[in-house]
């Protein structure tokens, strides 16, 4: 009989090899969600408890370093591909580092798979083992990004909203200063817009998925499909939500359309037409796919996602 430790053995050479999870297995450890994943309709008690804040001077007691952060996403996770964004975005690449846990879990949450590559700060093979490192025993939702502190062997935060804020706002000394995602002038502004887009976009195509009746589900795909009518309005006469430059509140948009297609409206039939039927928000979603943060934190969108946008606002 075969143990599956989840760690690969030691080559012959006695080098150790990557440390990977076992593969999935369903019938093992089940689906994740029981016991972890908060599925309340209004995800109404906090899921995201590890809350720490980078700040430039350390006053929060994380102060901003190159080469001490660690950040853990997933290609397949929205609000993970906010901070892989963000971090490419300021030029942080070589500041705060970042690695990919496997596109699938089972029951014992996110994983570190070939796939995607071993974690290569701790060597953990699971992700609830940051988890774990930081409140022994923590029994709740295992959720990516993930913020990581090399010094303290611990986790910063993984409140998705504060990771992109911090990332975009504590690192001046060694960002792209020429890119401002949080201008303080228009900080009201972009709040105001997040909420909306959080409430109504990001977090309305997953209601519609799990509404309790036929009659919730068209109360929530008329929410989205309204609030994208107003987006689409929006961007008549501007390039990006807040004018001529890209902020916090597209990244938060983006993410969401990239997907629409593919996944949300394709499988839970929000609007009875794709993005393109929505003509400013396509092609305002292709312009942004032009800059390398999006590209290249994006994968399986399709070729019409290249094809020329028109947008020379």
């Amino acid at each position: 009989m075969t143990v599956h430790t989840g760690i690969n053995p030691r080559t012959d050479t006695g080098t150790a090899a990557p440390a990977y999870a076992s593969p999935v297995d369903y019938d093992a450890y089940g689906s994740y969600g029981p016991g972890r994943l908060h599925l309340s309709p209004g995800w109404n008690r906090p899921i995201y408890p590890f809350q720490g804040r980078i700040t430039a001077d350390g006053s929060s007691g994380y102060r901003a370093e190159p080469g001490r952060y660690h950040l853990y996403v997933a290609w397949v996770c929205p609000y993970a591909h906010r901070a892989a964004i963000v971090r490419k975005l300021k030029g942080l690449e070589e500041v705060v580092s970042l690695s990919y846990v496997d596109d699938e879990r089972d029951g014992r949450g996110w994983a570190f798979r070939e796939r995607r590559g071993p974690d290569p700060v701790n060597g953990f093979t699971l992700l609830e083992q940051a988890y774990d490192a930081t409140e022994k025993g923590y029994p709740g939702h295992i959720s990516v990004p993930v913020l990581w502190d090399r010094r303290r062997g611990r986790i910063v935060s993984n409140n998705f909203p504060d990771i992109t804020i911090d990332l975009a706002t504590q690192f001046e000394e060694w960002a792209d200063r020429s890119v401002d995602l949080y201008p303080r002038a228009l900080r009201p502004e972009i709040n105001k817009l997040n909420a909306w887009i959080y409430h109504d976009v990001n977090t309305g195509v997953s209601r519609v998925a799990r509404a309790a009746s036929e009659r919730e589900r068209d109360n929530e795909r008329q929410r989205v499909a309204g609030m994208l009518r107003s987006l689409d309005r929006r961007l008549e006469e501007r390039r990006y939500l807040l004018g001529d430059t890209v902020t916090e509140a597209d990244v938060r948009l983006w993410v969401t359309l990239a997907r629409y297609d593919t996944e949300y409206n394709r499988h839970h039939l929000i609007t009875e037409h794709d993005l393109s039927g929505f003509p400013n928000l396509w092609g305002y979603a292709r312009d942004l796919y032009t800059l390398p943060a999006f590209a290249e934190t994006t994968e399986g969108l399709p070729d019409t996602w290249r094809t020329p946008h028109g947008r020379d606002r």
